[in-house]
């Protein structure tokens, strides 16, 4: 960080000249870049700004309009302030006409009284300014080390934010952009204090750029993502304005968790991968010619052309982190692998990601596409157990619609690994099983659905949380009755009149007509998208 003038003023070179502010007391603590010394009047257009100016005024003009302009020249550069000796022109004070307009202008004018060697003093601030430039560069260049380390590691984001925790002797909090706590590292503080109405506090905190300091709540927040999609928030609680280097740890991290989760991928046995690539190239459209899917399938020994296709997909209930959940993965990979094979099923099995295993699945010679399912979903629960769920998306009758059928068994096993597994329960999920609650809780993490949620209820969510309110909660007993406002009434515990003026209140937050059909639609699918952000999903 720049030296302030006050730093300046302290420096023993400077102190030996007895310094004396009589002009700007109160600006001592802009910075001073660097020092300039001038016995010439016309000197603005050689300035760059944040410069202290060192003059004997051999060279002022003694008149008042002449000074005036070099006070205003000055002023224009922006220059930190101007020192004058004393000895010289003035014998023992510096003259009002200089003063006042300085004064005017707010530029600190100090008089040294004591003869002063203008180079000691040039040579004490500069090196002061480039040791504290080359610190800088260093810092920049170990918090460079650090994360790049970090990247290269794959380290998780716990690992991330302790590092930030560490180095910047702050709280830091990783959130997703409805707001809530992802990941965090309180650096020893209380979490019932820092994590308190988190929600509520967060969005009162506004970023109108990529790293923005929050001066009323302490914050230093920047925002997360890569590739044109910002997917969360990084807060540095550090109170006062954060330091250069605060900033810059910041946003060197914020790019290590973007790009850990653009690489962030799990070691399998080399044919899971082959199987893996296939069918990651098949969802991603990563063939220019699906038909070549079929060919590279075949060439690794699985024949599925000619056949109708399923995507399957075994989702993991919980997963894991660390070494132990890789294992763990793979471990499920191979189960499934095998049980196809042991029942001659001709199938593409591989990790999609860090919870699902993907299997393609061509349809028996026989025909009954059913009966194997039922058989091989049998033969995995015997394997995994209940810590995965199996889910089949649609028949696709060319490899063109398996894409389809991967996507549809991946909403529906997520929705199906939520609900508890019960002895005797269904051996595997289907489509049909979905609600619209369950479609919502599958788009919970996308950032789309969050900014719709903000977009719809954003103003009513916000006007509760600085009022103390439960405008959300009166809304939704009204679209939960059907728009009867007298059944809403009874189940909000109100007279009628009272919950008829919490509906207008409502209406003028959001601006919206409670009246159509239409609004009170999206108002509820907004709603219920806001209980699966938040995990309230209904069983």
């Amino acid at each position: 960080m720049l030296p302030t003038l006050a730093d300046v003023l302290g420096l023993p070179a400077v102190q030996r000249a007895r310094p004396r502010v009589v002009v700007g007391a109160d600006r001592l603590g802009g910075t001073v870049r660097w020092v300039h010394i001038a016995e010439v009047t016309d000197l603005a257009h050689l300035l760059r700004g944040g410069e202290l100016v060192l003059t004997t005024g051999i060279a002022m003009p003694d008149d008042p309009p002449s000074l005036q302009r070099y006070v205003d020249g000055l002023a224009s550069a922006g220059v930190a302030g101007i020192a004058v000796e004393l000895g010289r022109k003035y014998r023992t004070e510096l003259p009002p006409a200089l003063l006042e307009p300085a004064r005017a202008a707010g530029i600190p004018v100090i008089c040294l009284e004591r003869e002063a060697r203008f180079v000691e003093i040039t040579e004490a601030v500069h090196s002061r300014v480039v040791n504290q430039q080359l610190a800088e560069l260093r810092e920049s260049a170990r918090l460079h080390e650090v994360f790049t380390e970090l990247s290269v590691e794959g380290a998780p984001p716990q690992r991330v934010l302790r590092e930030i925790a560490q180095l910047s002797d702050c709280p830091v909090v990783l959130e997703n952009l409805a707001h809530q706590v992802l990941v965090c590292d309180l650096n020893g503080e209380d979490p019932g204090r820092l994590l308190a109405s988190w929600e509520a506090r967060s969005r009162a905190v506004r970023t109108s750029g990529r790293t923005v300091h929050d001066a009323p709540s302490g914050w230093l927040v920047t925002t997360v993502g890569a590739r044109g999609q910002d997917w969360g928030r990084l807060i540095l609680i550090c109170g006062a304005a954060p330091s250069p280097r605060q900033t810059m740890l910041l946003e060197r991290a914020a790019t290590t968790l973007a790009l850990g989760r653009l690489l962030e991928r799990h070691q399998e046995s080399l044919e899971r991968q082959t199987h893996r690539t296939i069918i990651s190239g098949i969802i991603d459209r990563a063939y220019s010619d699906p038909e070549e899917a079929l060919v590279r399938a075949r060439a690794v020994g699985v024949p599925l052309g000619g056949r109708p296709l399923v995507g399957l997909v075994l989702r993991l209930r919980e997963a894991g982190t660390g070494l132990a959940a890789q294992a763990r993965l793979a471990d499920t990979a191979e189960a499934v692998a095998r049980a196809c094979r042991e029942l001659r099923l001709a199938a593409l099995v591989g990790s999609v990601d860090d919870l699902r295993v993907g299997v393609l699945l061509a349809q028996p010679e026989s025909g009954d596409l059913d009966s194997a399912l039922h058989r091989l979903a049998e033969r995995i629960r015997g394997r995994v157990g209940a810590e995965a769920v199996l889910a089949a998306g649609s028949t696709a009758e060319d490899v063109r619609e398996v894409r389809r059928s991967f996507l549809e068994a991946r909403q529906v096993g997520d929705v199906a690994a939520h609900e508890e597994p019960r002895e005797g329960g269904r051996p595997f999920y289907r489509l049909t099983d979905l609600r619209l609650r369950g479609l919502l809780h599958l788009l919970r993490d996308d950032e789309r659905l969050q900014t719709y949620v903000e977009r719809e209820l954003g103003p009513l969510l916000d006007y509760d949380a600085r009022h103390g309110s439960d405008l959300t909660e009166m809304l939704r007993r009204y679209l939960e009755a059907g728009r009867n406002k007298a059944l809403a009434a009874s189940t909000a515990h109100l007279s009628r009149p009272a919950f008829y003026e919490r509906l207008r209140r409502i209406s003028h937050v959001l601006g919206a007509d409670l009246d159509s059909v239409e609004t009170c639609l999206s108002l509820h699918v907004a709603l219920l998208a806001l209980d699966s952000v938040r995990g309230r999903l209904a069983t």
